[in-house]
């Protein structure tokens, strides 16, 4: 992670590390007049110019989704230096995964008011043509009183595009569904393993079995 603390971004200021993914470090930030924090996603590329209105319409895409289960993008651009970031709303409970570390089994109880919430943020953003292409419980936020807020929306996309213009695969591999990872998703692949994937479990190798019978059974209505 490169060291940004204390930088300018939009209207904040980094005040410290918060996380780093695959594509994307994310810092704690302040607004410099309303005190107000948020969290600061800086994505791990350079833009070019024709990146960067791509970077741009996809942002402003996303920015436009209005949910209580989905994290609200509040402003995003591209920095001086090519560096595109999303300024998000600050979930202070951390993840789904961290909450529930791999391994962890948890009862059904414990997975319905997952599921439930996390399948109405998808519902609604597959209304309106969006496919969020990385469901996994690292991008799962917990807000007040535990309530899920799903983060990252197309992010996996605006990246696929602005590294290469190929036909390729975007998403984490350990939980994508079959026709994503053949180039071809659709509604059905954030949606097939969502319980599955909010219970924490991998779906690799072994038990890729019990993944298909989740996936019709989540079809069918939990």
């Amino acid at each position: 992670m490169s060291d940004r603390v204390n930088q300018q971004l939009g209207n904040y200021r980094l005040i410290r590390p918060l996380g780093q993914g695959g594509f994307a470090d994310v810092y704690l930030g302040e607004h410099l007049y309303l005190d107000t924090q948020a969290a600061i996603k800086v994505l791990q590329m350079r833009l070019t110019a024709e990146d960067r209105q791509s970077f741009l319409d996809e942002a402003r895409t996303i920015a436009h989704l209005r949910h209580a289960n989905i994290v609200r993008i509040l402003e995003y651009d591209v920095a001086p230096d090519g560096i595109p970031f999303l300024i998000m709303e600050y979930a202070p409970n951390g993840t789904l995964r961290q909450h529930h570390p791999k391994g962890t089994v948890l009862t059904p109880a414990e997975i319905v008011p997952y599921v439930r919430q996390v399948a109405a943020a998808l519902q609604y953003a597959h209304d309106q043509k969006l496919i969020h292409r990385d469901v996994k419980p690292e991008n799962m936020l917990l807000g007040r009183k535990d309530t899920v807020l799903l983060s990252d929306f197309g992010l996996a996309i605006i990246v696929q595009s602005s590294r290469d213009r190929l036909q390729t695969v975007a998403g984490t591999v350990t939980y994508m569904a079959p026709e994503q990872l053949q180039g071809k998703p659709g509604p059905a692949s954030d949606q097939s393993l969502t319980g599955y994937r909010a219970g924490g479990t991998e779906s690799s190798g072994k038990n890729s079995r019990t993944a298909f019978r989740q996936r019709r059974r989540i079809r069918h209505g939990l």
